[in-house]
């Protein structure tokens, strides 16, 4: 080949490289500029494609960027700078009584995602269960207080609303792609007061099931470092993307570098309904407030003679507080995991067959299962 020649292929491979380089920034770009137009938004899957969204026209576009439109992995540093400022702080203040039956305030921390510009926020619900009121805190410093959109126990998600405009959303990754060993940043509040903390680590597992406050859920494992007030936070990519939501710590005076996520597509999929509807549709409600007493000292407390899961209140006047359920059309129930587990069989519109103790006698009442909307 001459050199002409080889300086040409030359030149035509550098004009290759800086067109894919502008393009591929442009795209990202234009992606991140969409906005919502008319009765609903579009979201850009992970193929490139765009498909339609349920949102209402009160709701604001949650726009995802695809894998396509990023320039690549960054760096841990680059890419703990790219998602700073879609972390926040969320402090909490809960009225509680005390052993003296006065009433005092207790404070709480978490984290949470920026998911729209104007201020929706995914946490945990754990986070802010019980509270009166609850504060956000941006990465500039700005606060906000924040109201609840809706909850789901069962995946621990909570949405919150600040009044708030030209913020800053995460990115949407994909947890179905994620492999073991891959690298993962956690950006949090740790200890309720270490806001925009960043942690590395690996995924260490994709499907762990994890049983948490009596919710069988099925969970990332990482060893990125998280601790109390991580809970809502962020768990990242190397592209920048959001691929979990951290919701909890394995403690112990021997136990180090095993936390837990919430998946993104778990989390989308919650998140979308509360936002569209405040509440995830087709959720069962059986009516009833129930406690699980698993110890002798919180069965004194309670006065009841035995361990397992009481109804402390019913919207079937046939069932009362006090008792007992031992039984779900004959599954034994012993608490409240056991409850959950049956109850994941039905959908709405179910009637079960519930039996309970009461006063030594055993009891089975029907109940037709209701839509939970809180």
């Amino acid at each position: 080949m001459s050199q002409n020649k080889k300086n040409f292929s030359a030149l035509a491979l550098a004009a290759c490289v800086l067109a894919s380089s502008v393009f591929g920034f442009a795209g990202g770009y234009v992606s991140n500029r969409l906005q919502r137009g008319g009765e609903a938004f579009t979201e850009q899957t992970l193929d490139g494609a765009f498909s339609d969204s349920t949102f209402g026209a009160d709701d604001n576009a949650i726009v995802s960027l695809s894998a396509a439109g990023a320039s690549g992995p960054m760096t841990i540093a680059e890419a703990a700078a790219a998602v700073k400022q879609s972390v926040v702080e969320i402090s909490t203040e809960t009225a509680v009584r005390n052993p003296w039956l006065r009433q005092a305030v207790q404070e709480g921390a978490g984290s949470g995602v920026i998911v729209s510009t104007d201020g929706y926020i995914a946490t945990n619900n754990h986070v802010v269960t019980d509270a009166n009121s609850i504060t956000v805190r941006l990465a500039n410093g700005q606060t906000y207080p924040a109201s609840v959109r809706g909850v789901d126990a069962k995946t621990d998600l909570a949405v919150l609303k600040i009044d708030a405009a030209g913020l800053t959303p995460v990115v949407f990754g994909d947890s179905a792609k994620l492999v073991v060993g891959q690298t993962s940043i956690s950006v949090g509040n740790p200890l309720g007061e270490l806001g925009g903390t960043v942690t590395c680590g690996i995924i260490s597992a994709l499907d762990r099931d994890i049983n948490i406050d009596g919710e069988n859920m099925t969970l990332m494992q990482t060893d990125a470092a998280v601790n109390p007030g991580n809970s809502g936070g962020g768990l990242f990519n190397l592209s920048g993307e959001i691929i979990g939501v951290v919701n909890a710590k394995s403690s112990g005076s021997n136990i180090e570098g095993i936390g837990f996520a919430i998946p993104i597509n778990t989390v989308k999929s919650i998140m979308n309904d509360i936002i569209q509807f405040g509440y995830v549709k087709g959720r069962i409600d059986a009516g009833l407030t129930l406690v699980d007493i698993s110890s002798a000292q919180r069965a004194m407390q309670y006065r009841v003679t035995q361990i397992g899961l009481y109804i402390s209140a019913s919207a079937n006047n046939q069932l009362r507080s006090g008792d007992r359920i031992t039984a779900i059309d004959g599954a034994a129930v012993t608490n409240l995991a056991s409850y959950n587990a049956v109850m994941k069989n039905y959908h709405v519109g179910d009637t079960i067959q519930i039996a309970v103790s009461r006063d030594g006698q055993n009891i089975t009442v029907p109940i037709v299962l209701g839509e939970l909307k809180s």
